[in-house]
């Protein structure tokens, strides 16, 4: 399962309508409670946090950090986060990073590659 927090109804419609039609399974997630509440319900394989609500989605980044410890863990394990924004907001580019996303892509980027983007985030790890 993929997990998304979007800042608008217009990038949750874009993202939830691509993966449906892709069959990739995507809820999403509006707060850390939810995010855990997501996380008790089965495996997720990857979250996408849009940085145009940058103080929901780099607590979401963050509490998800936490709750998957430290360094030396399973990286096959790691739920994988793609954080996506104006190409303007450099420092929130470089908060997300610090925070822990794995991938920060401008909005432009993301939105030219989603159906792809959707499909590698889905994919089983490599054996």
């Amino acid at each position: 399962m993929i997990l998304y927090c979007a800042a608008d109804l217009v990038w949750a419609t874009r993202i939830k309508s691509t993966a449906d039609a892709l069959g990739v399974p995507c809820r999403p997630v509006r707060t850390v409670e939810m995010l855990r509440a997501r996380l008790a319900e089965g495996q997720v394989r990857a979250v996408i946090l849009d940085l145009e609500t940058p103080e929901t989605s780099l607590a979401i980044l963050r509490a998800l950090r936490a709750e998957q410890g430290g360094p030396g863990r399973d990286p096959d394990s790691r739920v994988h986060v793609l954080a996506f924004g104006p190409h303007v907001a450099t420092e929130l580019f470089q908060q997300a990073r610090e925070a822990g996303a794995d991938q920060v892509l401008a909005r432009g980027a993301f939105d030219r590659s989603l159906a792809e983007i959707l499909q590698g985030l889905n994919a089983p790890p490599r054996a």
